[in-house]
C-alpha cells in the first residue's frame, strides 16, 4: 500500500526541481522499467500491479510495492498508466571523456520539447551512437514524458549536460563538428567521417550564433519538393536528426 509521503513524493518527481533535489526520476510501463533493470541505472524502488510483479525476477537489493490500479493512477504521469513504474537513481554528471569523440556524438543546442528530446534519444540509439550532449538550456533528460518518449532507449544512451561553448573551445580542433543549418551544403554531396560531432539547433531559432562559431561542416537536408516555393519551412528537428544520422551511418556502417 503507497503512503501518503510516498505518494507525494513520487508526483512532486514530476518537476525537475523536486528531481534536482532527491536526485531520482520515475519510469513507466512494462518495457522501459524491464530494459531499465538491465541496464548502469540504480533503481530505487518499483512500483506495480501484482499481475505484472508475478512475471518478473527483481534482484532482492531493489525495494517493491505491489499497488492497486488506483493506487498507480495516483502517481501516474500518463493518461492511461501501465502496469509498473520504477523509482531510479539520477547517475552523478561524470567528466567527459575524449575517447567519446573517436566515435559520432550528437550535441543538442536547446532543445526544448521533451517529445523531440526522447525521440532523438531513441533514434541515437537505434544508429549505435552512444553519447548526447546536452547544452544546459536544453530540456531535462529525466523529465518524465523524455523517458517516456525513449521508449527504453535512455537504458542504453549517456546524456550529459555542459556549457557548449566552453566544451568546444577545450576540444582539439581535429574533431570533425558538423551542423544542420538553412545556408549549408547538400549533406548527401560532403565528405563526411566516422567520427566527431553532430549539432543540432533549438526547434524555432536552430543552431545559436555563438555555437555556429565551432561548426566546421555546415550541412543542410534538401527538400525533394515539386514546387520549392511553396513547401514546409523546416523539419522537426528529431526528423532531422534521424536522417542526418542515417546519413552519416549507411556511409560507415560495416556487419
Amino acid at each position: 500500500m503507497l503512503t501518503k509521503n510516498t505518494i507525494k513524493h513520487i508526483n512532486a518527481l514530476k518537476q525537475k526541481k523536486f528531481r534536482d533535489e532527491f536526485q531520482q526520476f520515475m519510469a513507466e510501463g512494462d518495457k522501459l522499467v524491464s530494459e531499465l533493470l538491465h541496464s548502469h541505472y540504480k533503481i530505487i524502488e518499483i512500483f506495480a500491479l501484482n499481475e505484472w510483479l508475478d512475471n518478473q525476477k527483481i534482484p532482492e537489493n531493489i525495494a517493491v510495492t505491489a499497488v492497486t490500479t488506483d493506487e498507480l493512477e495516483r502517481i501516474s504521469s500518463l493518461t492511461t498508466p501501465n502496469k509498473v513504474i520504477a523509482l531510479i537513481e539520477i547517475p552523478q554528471q561524470q567528466a567527459i571523456d575524449n575517447l567519446i569523440f573517436n566515435k559520432l556524438v550528437l550535441v543538442l543546442d536547446e532543445i526544448k520539447d521533451p517529445g523531440n528530446l526522447g525521440t532523438i534519444i531513441r533514434i541515437a540509439d537505434w544508429f549505435g551512437i552512444s553519447d548526447i550532449i546536452c547544452s544546459k538550456h536544453t530540456v531535462d533528460a529525466y523529465n518524465p514524458k523524455v523517458v517516456q518518449a525513449t521508449m527504453g532507449s535512455i537504458a542504453r544512451v549517456k546524456i550529459h549536460y555542459a556549457d557548449l561553448a566552453g566544451l568546444f573551445n577545450s576540444l582539439s580542433k581535429e574533431i570533425p563538428v558538423y551542423g544542420t543549418l538553412l545556408n549549408g551544403d547538400n549533406i548527401y554531396t560532403q565528405t563526411l567521417t566516422s567520427n566527431g560531432i553532430i549539432v543540432l539547433g533549438n526547434e524555432s531559432r536552430g543552431i545559436s550564433e555563438e555555437i555556429q562559431y565551432f561548426i566546421q561542416h555546415k550541412l543542410y537536408i534538401p527538400s525533394y519538393a515539386e514546387n520549392p516555393q511553396n513547401k514546409a519551412e523546416s523539419l522537426n528537428a528529431a526528423i532531422a536528426a534521424a536522417i542526418v544520422c542515417a546519413e552519416f551511418k549507411r556511409r560507415f556502417f560495416k556487419k
